[in-house]
């Protein structure tokens, strides 16, 4: 049995804002399977729900929290601005564009999708578009996703509002620990996307999982879950907010169902113990528009 939502742990983000730690997201799911899966996730349990503008799915996660019966007070709404939205004026239109989408006057976090490191200057003055539409109670909260330690001193040492989040690639083949450091010496939340380390490995030359790891599938063995619970226990129990992805039922309801064990101090250590330092999603620094700029519709 899954657990209610008002069982999630709550983080008390930078600005006094509290979000649900455990997320539901949306990265790669069709816009004709959003509504349905949106739903299913928003039964189960779950009031957190992560988009973004690239993602071109913002209309139908609007659409399955008008049609859930939850009210819209109670879910914790995540979207993020892309590049191609970057500069302050074009940011503070791509606000207008995602929540039109979504259907909202307010979205609780509004992040930066990516760093952008060669054209900060464009990540910078979208950075100041958001503390913009902060100040004017647009979005409860701001932050960046995919931010290295250094593109984050060089963010703040132009602006003014600390980023209340930091959404990067984090799991336990991939831990980053720098990140972590200095997400946690600014009193930036780390939140994790691709928590269960679902994008594909490779180790010397052969196909690995997380899901597959001896390690994890031992100390679920012992707990009785399964080893992508494991997984988000590890991040909950060390205070990160984790957004695991799944279109199947079985395994939306299966990754919330996260709250009733918790795991000792030597098996979260076990679980860092398997961090290779190998990236599975692109490098921040490799993030330029002409590669992956794209347009993002008016509607």
């Amino acid at each position: 049995m899954s657990a209610n939502s008002d069982q999630v742990p709550t983080l008390t983000l930078n600005h006094g804002v509290e979000m649900p730690a455990l997320g539901y997201g949306v990265f790669q799911t069709p816009p004709d399977e959003t509504v349905t899966a949106v739903e299913a996730a928003l039964a189960t349990g779950y009031r957190h729900i992560d988009t973004a503008a690239a993602y071109g799915n913002e209309r139908e996660v609007g659409e399955a929290i008008r049609r859930s019966g939850v009210d819209r007070a109670d879910v914790f709404l995540e979207t993020k601005i892309w590049i191609s939205d970057y500069g302050y004026d074009a940011t503070l239109h791509a606000f207008d564009k995602s929540a039109g989408k979504l259907g909202v006057e307010v979205i609780d976090l509004l992040i930066l999708h990516q760093a952008l490191p060669s054209r900060f200057d464009l990540t910078v003055d979208a950075y100041k578009a958001l503390e913009t539409l902060l100040a004017d109670g647009k979005v409860r909260a701001i932050g960046v996703s995919n931010f290295m330690p250094e593109h984050l001193d060089a963010l703040l040492a132009k602006t003014t509002v600390v980023p209340a989040v930091n959404q990067v690639e984090m799991h336990p083949y991939f831990r980053q620990p720098d990140v972590l450091a200095a997400d946690a010496a600014h009193g930036i939340l780390t939140q994790a996307w691709s928590p269960i380390g679902g994008i594909t490995f490779y180790r010397d030359g052969e196909h690995t999982s997380t899901l597959q790891d001896p390690t994890i599938l031992g100390i679920g063995s012992t707990h009785g879950k399964s080893a992508a619970q494991v997984m988000l226990r590890w991040h909950l129990q060390q205070g990160r907010s984790a957004i695991p992805k799944s279109v199947t039922p079985h395994r939306i309801a299966e990754n919330f169902d996260v709250l009733d064990f918790e795991l000792t101090t030597d098996e979260l250590a076990a679980i860092d113990a398997l961090d290779t330092g190998v990236r599975g999603g692109p490098e921040p620094d490799a993030i330029t528009l002409e590669t992956f700029g794209r347009d993002i519709p008016e509607a």
